[in-house]
């Protein structure tokens, strides 16, 4: 009697092991903010050379990103997860180890290789097999990571011991995490194929630069990401050594900005599909400028944290949900050659901006953090506007996706 075929693998298991990736692909940001400080003076270099740990790292990032392709033809999606989480594991375990700051930025490129290679796999695979619901969620998971970061860094901070300890702790659990991804690599390649629509036949990627949808979808990502980065790496210097503000508070207010960018992701996962998206976005991101202006002019301390939450909670739908525009901003068969645009560009965005930031608020004072947070926001706002008035094949530009 011939023997019947194996079921394919739940699809409810791969979800949470996504989940389970973009919490590691969280963590590490949401260490770096807080750590900083004394991070820097361990090394002896200035405040600003957070701007060149952060490009160097996004560097690596870019170039995992770009490769993700010819890696994904090589590799199946969960040995890459592995190998990338492997990667990871152990340049934050470096992180904890070293002394000299040369080393600290090599060790940041490869940590920046493993984020580039878990984001691409995960986003590319999430595309074609996830819901918008699931992949809203799949990126408040992120910032459970960026959530839980800030607070393992306080906890180690408060308790006596030196930062190095957080990224012990960290890249312990990013090796618990490899093992996981290796042991469960086959059911990523056993459901690849289920339920998968065929995608379009690809446009030439000159052809999609010609496209103004494309530039102007890339400048928004990266002024989306450059708004989240700057806040998130540049608020507790702002309010530690800005404004006074206790060391172990301002770690607290640090992960509230990062939980409520979690919590704004979960809760826009119930509603993706019934809310009008483009001007639901629009309503989001004016409220994070409002936010913005509530942190920099600080007239309380209450009122500006409320701003720092603002700004998390109202940004926390916008990366997901652009990329779900993207299709029908400049047509499908253009698609996936400007996400992938618009993935780089983000990364550039944190970074610069990031790097720009730092070299303002050494030129001219620290509170001028709070002002780059309001340009950056405010022109994410109108290059939005901009982006969804180009091109467009359909009003709403939903993807299709899978049903997961």
């Amino acid at each position: 009697m011939p023997s019947l075929p194996s079921p394919p693998p739940r699809r409810p298991l791969l979800v949470l092991l996504a989940f389970i990736a973009f919490v590691s692909l969280g963590l590490p940001d949401g260490l770096l903010g807080v750590s900083w400080p004394s991070m820097r003076r361990d090394f002896g270099v200035s405040l600003d050379a957070l701007g060149l740990l952060a490009a160097v790292t996004t560097a690596g990032y870019l170039a995992a990103s770009a490769l993700s392709g010819r890696i994904l033809r090589a590799l199946p999606i969960g040995t890459v997860l592995a190998l990338s989480t492997l990667d990871a594991a152990l340049a934050l375990l470096g992180f904890a180890l070293t002394l000299l700051w040369p080393l600290l930025l090599a060790l940041g490129f490869l940590a920046g290789l493993g984020g580039g290679a878990i984001d691409a796999g995960l986003n590319a695979y999430g595309a074609r097999h996830f819901s918008p619901r699931t992949l809203n969620w799949l990126h408040a998971f992120f910032g459970l990571g960026t959530t839980l970061g800030p607070l393992i860094v306080t906890a180690v901070l408060s308790s006596g011991n030196v930062w190095r300890w957080s990224y012990v702790i960290v890249g312990s659990a990013q090796l618990l995490l490899a093992l996981t991804f290796f042991l469960t690599r086959k059911r990523w390649a056993g459901a690849a194929g289920v339920g998968a629509a065929a995608p379009p036949p690809a446009a030439r990627t000159r052809d999609t630069l010609r496209r103004p949808a494309a530039w102007l979808g890339m400048l928004t990502f990266f002024f989306y990401t450059g708004v989240e980065a700057v806040t998130a790496q540049w608020s507790y210097s702002l309010l530690t050594l800005g404004r006074a503000v206790p060391e172990a508070t301002a770690g607290l207010y640090v992960s509230l900005y990062w939980g409520s960018l979690m919590v704004g992701r979960i809760l826009f996962g119930f509603v993706a599909n019934r809310v009008p998206l483009v001007g639901t976005l629009r309503l989001c991101l004016i409220a994070s400028v409002a936010g913005a202006l509530l942190f920099w002019l600080e007239p309380t301390r209450p009122l500006a944290v409320a701003g720092l939450m603002m700004i998390g909670f109202f940004l926390a739908p916008i990366f997901a949900s652009l990329i779900s525009l993207t299709p029908g901003r400049v047509g499908a068969a253009h698609a996936n050659s400007a996400i992938g645009f618009q993935v780089a560009a983000a990364a550039l965005g944190g970074a610069a901006l990031t790097a720009l930031t730092g070299v303002i608020a050494r030129a001219g004072g620290l509170e001028l953090i709070g002002l780059c947070i309001v340009v950056a926001a405010a022109l994410l706002l109108a290059l939005y506007e901009a982006f969804v008035r180009t091109g467009g094949e359909a009003g709403t530009g939903e993807a299709a996706t899978g049903n997961a």
